[in-house]
């Protein structure tokens, strides 16, 4: 079945159900897809835990359908809810969102309770930070991000994340479902002061550091990862929502 965001894009997704009554979302950092390691890798986790999965490419990457020029945590947003929408009604949904796929998540969850438990893997909270960090130096609409040669830097972007979005903490206090942010102390893209900030606006949350672990939880941090996220996940999926 096809799903398609407001934009009548089609997204590439894969659903995998078990009889489970919880599915894992799982949203990609930017200039990934659904088929990236890290996203696989817990895909895996997750099913052989007995979860059912949900792992897609936002709008403008990997086989979904649009520009990657318009890939914006704004425009993700409604990618992230024609995917709820599909969901609704079969499961209890948990999701997991990693970098720029974290600050996604916690925006919809903050003011949609169809996101029942969220998970934060390197999740971006200063979004404007990030872009100054990262791409500040580069001229958008002429340049590519991390010399990506499918990934060009747009101006699009750079306003959202810089003027409509520019940080997510004020979404944050919002939160009302039990949140995990996890993230490694050697992370050199998000800093791990993102994760901190966030866990300090959210009484309820919970927060791991992943010793040695850098942006994609590479290496023996991938299982620590894995590990602390399945885990937490069976403890607050025991009882129905």
């Amino acid at each position: 079945m096809k799903i398609k965001n407001k934009f009548n894009e089609s997204l590439d997704y894969e659903f995998h159900d078990s009889d489970n009554p919880w599915v894992v979302v799982i949203g990609h950092g930017v200039t990934a897809h659904k088929d990236r390691p890290l996203v696989l890798d817990t895909v895996q986790a997750l099913r052989a835990a007995n979860f059912s999965t949900f792992h897609f490419s936002f709008s403008g990457n990997g086989h979904s359908e649009g520009r990657f020029e318009d890939a914006t945590i704004s425009k993700e947003l409604d990618d992230l809810d024609a995917v709820l929408s599909f969901l609704e009604g079969k499961k209890h949904i948990a999701y997991i969102g990693h970098s720029m796929g974290g600050a996604v998540g916690v925006l919809k969850a903050a003011n949609d309770v169809r996101i029942q438990r969220l998970i934060s893997h390197a999740g971006m909270v200063e979004t404007q930070h990030f872009y100054t960090a990262e791409f500040g130096d580069l001229t958008p609409d002429n340049a590519l991000m991390w010399d990506e040669p499918h990934c060009p830097l747009s101006s699009a972007f750079k306003k959202d994340l810089c003027e409509t979005i520019a940080s997510t903490a004020a979404s944050i206090p919002h939160i009302r479902q039990a949140w995990l942010l996890l993230h490694g102390t050697q992370d050199s893209v998000v800093p791990i002061s993102d994760s901190q900030k966030a866990h300090a606006l959210c009484a309820h949350s919970e927060m791991v550091t992943i010793e040695g672990g850098d942006h994609l939880f590479n290496e023996s941090a991938r299982d620590d990862l894995l590990k602390i996220t399945v885990e937490w996940l069976i403890r607050h999926t025991s009882s129905e929502a």
